[in-house]
């Protein structure tokens, strides 16, 4: 959260809730976890940080006063910290599938290909979403955010075709087979 706040406004001058609104414009939530309760919060600390300053108080009559924050010195800092710390890092693969499937020969196929439809049907409709969401932002948004949605909808189309793999397996009742290799491309 901290590194998509002062990310935003590396690129201008922001209220939490303008940052919220720019975090579900470019569709960020399906990227990444970011929880929008969390994000008051992560700015009120990276003020106490001075890594963001107060900037101007817009006061607008019956409503509550927005705060307008920037980003300081420090705050570049944090960022350029945080966004190398991002990319330096290699977190492997943990799928919430994962586990499940070391047992799923034991559940019902039948029942477990109906949920796998489900799930691939929910698939080919974010993909679709990644993909529109690339068209729409190519004019708008550096190339560094271009590779983040596409990288979205390649995982997307492989999560699909895995996910299809297995949806197939269990419809056919193979979950249990052994010594039966799985094809796919390497």
């Amino acid at each position: 959260m901290r590194l998509a706040i002062l990310g935003l406004l590396m690129e201008a001058d922001a209220h939490p809730y303008e940052i919220t609104q720019k975090m579900k414009e470019r569709e960020m939530h399906r990227y990444t976890k970011l929880q929008m309760g969390s994000l008051y919060y992560a700015v009120d600390r990276l003020a106490e940080e001075a890594c963001i300053e107060p900037v101007e108080i817009v006061k607008d009559a019956g409503r509550p006063d927005k705060t307008i924050y920037r980003i300081t010195e420090k705050g570049r800092k944090e960022f350029e910290r945080l966004l190398l710390r991002v990319f330096e890092e290699y977190e492997p693969m943990k799928h919430p599938l994962y586990m499940a499937l070391v047992f799923a020969d034991h559940g019902d196929q039948q029942k477990l290909a109906e949920i796998l439809d489900s799930r691939v049907r929910k698939c080919e409709k974010a993909m679709k979403v990644f993909y529109e969401v690339y068209r729409e932002h190519i004019d708008i948004v550096p190339k560094s955010a271009l590779h983040m949605m596409v990288g979205g909808f390649e995982h997307a189309k492989v999560e699909l075709q895995w996910l299809t793999r297995l949806r197939d397996d269990a419809r056919e009742g193979k979950l249990g087979e052994m010594g039966v290799p799985i094809e796919f491309t390497v």
